[in-house]
């Protein structure tokens, strides 16, 4: 694969992880973060669109409160709080002594399952841009609760850390790359920590895999589990994706002129608007539609609506317009769709009474609001 034409990237989102901006012992390493800050600067001022998403307001704010040892959810988003302060004060002093601005946006998943908020959102990053502004994202884990206490799975790229955060940022604003950063070399095919053998990984396409492990680290919540899902979501998206060191100082700079670093993913060619990459990647599901073999080939397959006759069984308790996903006999995971009515009285339609106004050949999922799953050989 051709890493190349990331130096023509227009659009760049950078994921900074928490144990790229701290020391082993969670002091802030602010000379490394500073180097990233020129490096950001210098694409900025090359005339391409940079985008931050930070992780680190959790490890700074345990620092200022002196704070050690397992946290509690209350504790975690006290840090949070005190931290993201100290965090943005950080990059608004050092992009500003570049002669750049930066702004701070704080997001929760209720900003991408709601349309509206949604196109809202993806409006004001734009504009921020627009007037070159370097927007600084993360998660809002002052107010976040099942964030704090994510369970990643890489069918469900609801976020709850700052690398699927940063997938769904790159997906809406349809960037060019997105190079998330970390604090080992790349993606290995065997985990480095229990292999002493084990090589870094050049290229993964999406139907590609790796051994992964949770975070090393007591304040990080990523591993390289998720940053794997982070990048698979991008590329899905037609976004070329990097996993990359963002402790090595040239790790970033070879990442961006093209040279090999990291592991790389490239861009598939995907079919989804702007809408349908909101349908599959952003919105949170709330219920799962079982599909018989029918059903599956001819929404898979034929790019048909799905029937309720099609539909085996239903989990979830969900409203008419929201995100539900359809999966095969086997689990799975076959498309995801802005579903007609309520969950009430879909169960109902399945089993033979259909709402008022509804017929057999309506549909319980238009295809029109349906994004089908690009790479099948995934589960």
């Amino acid at each position: 694969m051709n890493r190349q034409r990331i130096t023509d990237a227009r659009r760049v989102v950078l994921k900074l992880g928490t144990r790229v901006i701290t020391h082993d012992d969670g002091g802030l390493a602010l000379g490394r973060l500073f180097g990233l800050i020129e490096t950001a600067a210098a694409l900025r001022k090359e005339g391409r669109e940079v985008l931050i998403v930070s992780s680190g307001a959790v490890g700074l704010g345990r620092e200022s409160l002196g704070l050690a040892g397992e946290l509690m959810l209350a504790d975690r988003q006290a840090c949070a709080a005190v931290g993201q302060t100290r965090l943005m004060q950080l990059y608004s002093d050092g992009f500003s002594r570049l002669g750049l601005v930066a702004g701070q946006l704080l997001l929760t998943q209720s900003d991408f399952d709601h349309r509206v908020r949604y196109l809202n959102l993806r409006s004001t990053l734009e504009a921020m841009l627009a007037h070159g502004a370097v927007p600084i994202i993360n998660e809002n884990d002052a107010v976040a609760t099942e964030e704090l206490a994510f369970v990643g799975h890489r069918d469900r790229p609801v976020f709850g850390d700052n690398d699927q955060l940063s997938a769904l940022v790159a997906s809406k604003l349809d960037a060019d790359l997105l190079v998330l950063l970390t604090d080992v070399a790349g993606v290995y095919d065997r985990d480095p920590r229990r292999h002493k053998d084990a090589k870094l990984l050049d290229t993964i396409t999406t139907d590609g895999a790796a051994e992964a492990g949770p975070s090393a680290s007591g304040v990080g919540r990523g591993g390289m589990t998720t940053k794997l899902s982070a990048a698979r979501t991008a590329s899905l998206s037609g976004c070329d994706a990097v996993i990359c060191s963002g402790r090595h100082p040239d790790a970033l700079p070879d990442v961006l002129a093209g040279r090999p670093a990291g592991t790389f993913f490239p861009a598939a060619e995907s079919s989804h608007d702007a809408r349908k990459r909101w349908i599959a990647f952003a919105a949170a599901p709330r219920g799962v539609l079982h599909l018989d073999d029918g059903a599956v080939r001819a929404v898979r397959d034929r790019g048909a609506s799905l029937l309720a006759v099609g539909v085996e069984r239903i989990d979830g308790d969900f409203e008419s317009g929201d995100i539900v996903e359809m999966r095969d006999s086997g689990g799975v995971l076959i498309a995801r769709g802005m579903v007609w009515c309520d969950a009430g009285a879909a169960r109902r339609w399945v089993a033979g009474d259909p709402p008022d106004h509804a017929r057999n050949h309506h549909a319980l999922v238009h295809r029109n609001h349906m994004a089908v799953r690009d790479d099948r050989r995934q589960s």
